[in-house]
């Protein structure tokens, strides 16, 4: 899975201003004026004063929407420093009434009688909602508000990791977006050549695995023998929220590249035995932590089958963006016990077959220091001797390298793409070689490429395995890898 690298919501949509102070203009009473990008003090008690209104909620609909436009309309004027403010002022003085809600819990527990609880209990539910998630609500009901929420999250998380403060309030939106995208709420769309350009440009924008170099690369990935599948919430008909890219072929594919040739013959969808799931992307990172990754695959699944019954392998061709920096921090502690004697031989003699007899240019024949040849993978010599390593090395790191959250957590794998298909049931299936050779390829895996087979008949018991006892599934030729 990818983070959304297109420019940032409030960078693309300045347009909602203008179409916010229409809404605002009938509110009563006087609108906000101009504030200061930066939010001072004396500009963010006009803020308060205003967020303190919404809550009051004086009039009707269309007041309240008038007021929540205004609101909106002033986070969106403001800078990066001005919107934290914003932000703070929303956490701090529209958090919950803690003496309030003490004093509910002093009344629930001297309730007697069955009516006096249930009033107790009442009062207390109401309490413990804090009034910024009223606040948050109303912009609900803006055109783009959903959006703009999600957006909001985007910007507030790395803000809420830095500071205790802001936890909470990013805790009460996340909690909101997850209640209104439920995955029974989403829309699965298969997305083609005539599909709304609006859509499409944010697919080329979103796309963040295998960049698409422009409309004729898009073109390509929505040809006959192709597949591009989005989710979609009804409040946010024109924008992604994740999608996967699927290549018909026959038999499982272990190279990127001759999957994005834009030259390469197009084949008879009908034939395929395979579909390989060779890109997948959030496209919205305010929806991180709201998991419907899995839905979308099973559901593609179901498409694809009912399509094409000739099909009998569903899996991915997956890049591990995780490995190469493992494998650094690894070699950083020193060689010694993670290459076998024989490998150890191996790279010692083609060092000095690349780089000379002398003693001092063979004891560099190293790991850390082959793979900093420039253009190693072009070298014949070079990218034999690395081959096995690498391979066992990083079937090591799928398989068996894990992270833990905290006390009493199920170990994950430690790379964020396994643990995204594990969790969906899928098990590590084969490495492919030099799988992608790109310049992101060699940086970020040293150009390997992983296969997970969501094989259907043991998705279940495989989902039930990794997500209770942090438990691998893995193929007999991974297996064969780990034992080398």
């Amino acid at each position: 899975m990818t983070e959304q690298t297109a420019p940032s919501f409030f960078e693309r949509l300045k347009n909602l201003t203008s179409l916010w102070r229409d809404i605002a203009s009938p509110a009563r009473g006087e609108p906000l004026p101009p504030l200061r990008p930066d939010l001072p003090e004396e500009d963010a008690v006009k803020v308060r004063a205003q967020m303190q209104a919404c809550l009051e909620g004086r009039g009707g609909d269309v007041s309240a929407r008038a007021r929540a436009a205004d609101l909106g309309r002033a986070f969106l004027s403001l800078d990066s420093h001005g919107r934290e403010r914003f932000l703070r002022l929303m956490a701090a003085d529209f958090d919950t009434d803690h003496g309030a809600v003490l004093a509910c819990c002093a009344a629930l527990s001297k309730a007697e009688t069955v009516e006096q609880r249930a009033r107790a209990e009442q009062a207390l539910r109401a309490q413990l909602e804090a009034p910024r998630v009223r606040l948050l609500t109303q912009f609900n009901a803006l055109p783009d508000g959903v959006k703009f929420l999600v957006d909001m999250r985007a910007e507030l998380m790395p803000l809420a990791r830095r500071s205790r403060d802001l936890g909470g309030l990013e805790g009460d939106l996340k909690a909101l977006l997850m209640s209104w995208f439920d995955v029974g709420f989403l829309e699965l769309h298969r997305l083609t050549w005539q599909s709304p350009a609006v859509v499409l440009e944010k697919i080329i924008a979103y796309e963040a695995v295998h960049t698409i170099h422009g409309w004729d690369d898009l073109k390509n990935r929505l040809d006959s023998d192709r597949r591009l599948y989005a989710f979609f919430h009804p409040r946010m008909r024109h924008e992604p929220l994740i999608f996967v890219e699927v290549a018909l072929v026959d038999g499982m594919a272990g190279h990127v590249q001759p999957l994005l040739d834009t030259d390469a013959p197009v084949m008879d969808p009908t034939t395929a035995d395979t579909a390989i799931f060779y890109s997948i992307n959030n496209a919205q990172r305010g929806l991180d932590g709201i998991s419907f990754g899995n839905f979308l695959i099973k559901k593609v699944v179901e498409e694809l089958s009912h399509e094409f019954p000739n099909l009998k392998t569903f899996a991915t061709l997956s890049p591990i963006p995780g490995f190469r920096g493992w494998l650094d921090e690894t070699l950083a502690e020193g060689e010694t016990g993670l290459l076998t004697p024989a490998e150890r031989k191996v790279l010692t003699a083609a060092w000095r077959q690349h780089a000379g007899d002398g003693d001092a240019l063979a004891a560099k024949g190293s790991l850390k220091a082959m793979l900093a040849v420039d253009g190693w993978h072009d070298e014949p010599v070079l990218e034999q001797a690395l081959r096995a390593p690498l391979l066992r090395l990083c079937s090591r790191y799928l398989a068996q390298e894990k992270r833990v959250k905290g006390d009493g957590d199920t170990p994950r794998a430690r790379d964020p793409v396994a643990h995204f298909h594990l969790s969906n049931g899928a098990r590590v299936e084969r490495l492919n070689w030099l799988g992608d050779i790109s310049a992101k390829g060699l940086k970020q895996s040293c150009g390997l490429m992983v296969n997970y087979l969501y094989k259907l008949n043991e998705i279940e018991r495989n989902h039930e395995q990794y997500k209770g006892q942090g438990k691998v599934a893995t193929s007999s030729v991974i297996k064969g890898l780990l034992k080398d």
